[in-house]
């Protein structure tokens, strides 16, 4: 494992952010023997399988201060935990069902000092509030996806790019994305070099309202 791959995509990061980044698999590593949230073969590259992947939101999509992200079935902390990383001064909501998983997120956010997180342990339904943008990496198809998470994105924009979902997806998503005409979907490949990223997409889909 090795941290450089971030730092080669991403070469503007301050001190902080990069101690945190090579932190972040000590922290992983020590937690997944004890809680598994990640498989054995992806925790041996999560640099690549995570860390980066997760950061693909940030090559198509940069946060502005204050905005608000809500990361949607978040398992062991993606792509919320990079992306807060990357963006400390954009509040991140991390979600998941599972309370062993949440678990895990909230002792590596501590363990990076990451001041800008909150976890919740629940059904996205649950959730309260209104964000900006929702992330994930592919918890559902899109039509799902769409479902649980409606009503919760903010009408008003902050960011010149309409509102609405952000989802790491791999494969053919024609069948799926069918129903969305104002969906978008972009190749990682196209920022990321190594074979991991030849069939990655994001989707983006912005979020429509009625009156």
């Amino acid at each position: 494992m090795n941290a450089n791959l971030v730092f080669k995509y991403f070469p503007n990061l301050s001190e902080i952010q990069q101690n945190q980044v090579i932190k972040l698999a000590e922290l992983y590593m020590d937690w997944n023997q004890k809680i598994n949230v990640v498989s054995r073969k992806d925790i041996d590259e999560l640099y690549l399988r995570h860390v980066v992947h997760s950061l693909g939101i940030a090559k198509i999509q940069r946060f502005k201060v204050d905005a608000s992200v809500l990361d949607v079935g978040t398992g062991g902390g993606f792509p919320g935990v990079p992306l807060a990383i990357l963006y400390p001064e954009v509040r991140f909501t991390l979600v998941d069902s599972i309370g062993k998983k949440i678990k895990v997120v909230d002792e590596v956010v501590a363990g990076l000092g990451l001041e800008n997180v909150t976890t919740i342990n629940d059904r996205v339904e649950a959730v309260k509030g209104q964000f900006d943008f929702i992330v994930s990496r592919a918890v559902a198809a899109m039509p799902t996806f769409v479902h649980w998470v409606k009503g919760k994105v903010k009408k008003e924009s902050l960011h010149e790019r309409r509102n609405g979902i952000l989802y790491l997806k791999g494969g053919d998503l024609g069948e799926e994305l069918k129903g969305y005409r104002t969906a978008e979907t972009f190749d990682l490949n196209d920022y990321f070099e190594e074979d991991f990223f030849e069939t990655k997409k994001l989707v983006y889909l912005p979020m429509k309202y009625k009156g």
